[in-house]
C-alpha cells in the first residue's frame, strides 16, 4: 500500500474517534504505530511502547474524572511504622490540605503513604502504585478503589506524578523518596516541568532533612555544581500548619502559567495594583530577556483554553536559565498588593473543587 492510501486510511480512522486538533494527534500517533512496524522494531520493544502507552492512556482517563481540584504528591517511606511521630504529621498533613480543596496523590503502599492515604480518605486520594517483586502492596484504604492505578513502569508512574501535581510534600524515606524529590527538583530546574512547591517536611526535633540540606549545601552547592538559587525551589519545614500554609500561599494570587513562545504567561486570580506591577519589574530586571513585565488579558494563542481565558495575565520574556529566580516571581506575585475584586472564573479556594457531585465511575482498565 502507497503512503498516500496508508495517510487517507489514518485519517479516516482518526476522523472517526476525534475531531480537529486532537483528530491530528490520535493520526500522529497511529502514524507512529505503524512506522515500528515497519522499522521491524523488536518484539520487546513493542512489548515495551505499547504497555506504556495503556498505562499512560488509563491513568489520564482515571484523572480526567476530576479536572477541578488541585493535587498534592506525598512521598515517604513504605516501612514508616504507624505508632511514629513520621506517620502520625504525614496523616494530619493529607487530612488538612483535604480540607482546603486539595486531593492526595500518593504511591500506593503502607507506611508515609498509607498513612496520607488514611488522612485524605479513598473518595479525597489516588494511589499509583508500582508492582514489585516485595514490599509495595497497595495500602487498606486506597485497594479496591478506582483511582488506584496499578503501573508497571517506573518511567510511566513518575511522568503522572509530575504531570497530575500541584505540589509536592515529601516526609523522611529511602532511595524512591530521593529519587522523586530530585526527579521534581532537575525537572523544574531545567525548565521542563511547573514549577511548584516541593515542601520537605520533618518533625520537630527530626534531622532527616536539615542532614539532606547540609548535603547539598557543602558537597554541591560547594562543588559549583548546583546554584544558590536553585535553592528557592523547594522549603524544609518542620510542622504541618507550615506546610499547609506553604502550598496554601503559592496559589494566593498566582494561578497556573504556560509558554507561547519564548513569552511566559502567567495567570493570576486578581489584577495588581499598578505598583505593585512597577514593584515586581524592578525586583526581577536581572531575569527578564526583553522588555518589561505588563499586564494583559489572554493572548489570543489560549482562547482555547475556556474555563481560565478570563483570568489576568501577566506576561515577560525571562531568561531560561535561572528558574529557581522564576520561583522567587511567583513568591513575588503572591505577596503583591491586587485590586480586590475577585477576576471573572478565578476560583481562588485554591483547592478549586468544582463540584461535590460523586464522580463518574471509571470502567476501564488496562
Amino acid at each position: 500500500m502507497k503512503d498516500k492510501e496508508i495517510a487517507g486510511k489514518i485519517k479516516e480512522l482518526a476522523d472517526e474517534v476525534a475531531e480537529g486538533r486532537q483528530a491530528e494527534l490520535v493520526g500522529e500517533l497511529i502514524e507512529t504505530a505503524l512506522r515500528l512496524g515497519r522499522d521491524k522494531a523488536s518484539i520487546a520493544d513493542m512489548k515495551l511502547f505499547n504497555r506504556a502507552m495503556r498505562e499512560m492512556r488509563y491513568a489520564a482517563n482515571v484523572f480526567s474524572k476530576f479536572p477541578g481540584r488541585r493535587k498534592v504528591a506525598i512521598f515517604g517511606s513504605a516501612r514508616t511504622r504507624s505508632d511514629v511521630d513520621e506517620f502520625i504529621q504525614a496523616r494530619e498533613f493529607a487530612r488538612r490540605i483535604v480540607q482546603e480543596g486539595f486531593m492526595v496523590i500518593t504511591g500506593g503502599g503502607d507506611g508515609i503513604m498509607g498513612a496520607a492515604q488514611q488522612g485524605a480518605g479513598a473518595e479525597n486520594s489516588f494511589g499509583l502504585n508500582i508492582r514489585l517483586p516485595f514490599e509495595q502492596r497497595a495500602n487498606e484504604t486506597i485497594y479496591g478503589d478506582q483511582k488506584l492505578i496499578n503501573f508497571n513502569y517506573f518511567f510511566t508512574r513518575k511522568l503522572n506524578f509530575m504531570k497530575e501535581t500541584h505540589a509536592f510534600v515529601l516526609c523522611p524515606g529511602g532511595f524512591g523518596t530521593q529519587d522523586e524529590g530530585f526527579e521534581a527538583l532537575t525537572l523544574m530546574q531545567t525548565g521542563k516541568s511547573q514549577i511548584v512547591p516541593v515542601v520537605l517536611l520533618d518533625t520537630p526535633d527530626g534531622s532527616y532533612w536539615e542532614t539532606w540540606h547540609r548535603f547539598l549545601e557543602k558537597d554541591l552547592l560547594g562543588a559549583g555544581l548546583v546554584s544558590q538559587s536553585d535553592f528557592h525551589l523547594f522549603k524544609v519545614v518542620r510542622n504541618v500548619e507550615t506546610a499547609v500554609a506553604e502550598v496554601l500561599r503559592f496559589y494566593r494570587v498566582f494561578h497556573s502559567y504556560r509558554w507561547v513562545r519564548e513569552r511566559m504567561v502567567i495567570r493570576i486570580n486578581k489584577r495588581l495594583t499598578r505598583a505593585a506591577l512597577e514593584l515586581l519589574n524592578a525586583k526581577f530586571d536581572t531575569l527578564l530577556a526583553a522588555d518589561r513585565i505588563v499586564q494583559t488579558e489572554a493572548l489570543p494563542e489560549e482562547h482555547d483554553e475556556t474555563k481560565i481565558v478570563d483570568l489576568p495575565r501577566l506576561v515577560l520574556v525571562p531568561h531560561k536559565r535561572d528558574f529557581g529566580m522564576i520561583r522567587l516571581l511567583l513568591d513575588g506575585i503572591n505577596e503583591s498588593e491586587t485590586e480586590g475584586a475577585t477576576a471573572v472564573g478565578a476560583d481562588v479556594s485554591v483547592g478549586v473543587r468544582q463540584s461535590d457531585a460523586p464522580p463518574a465511575k471509571i470502567k476501564e482498565g488496562f
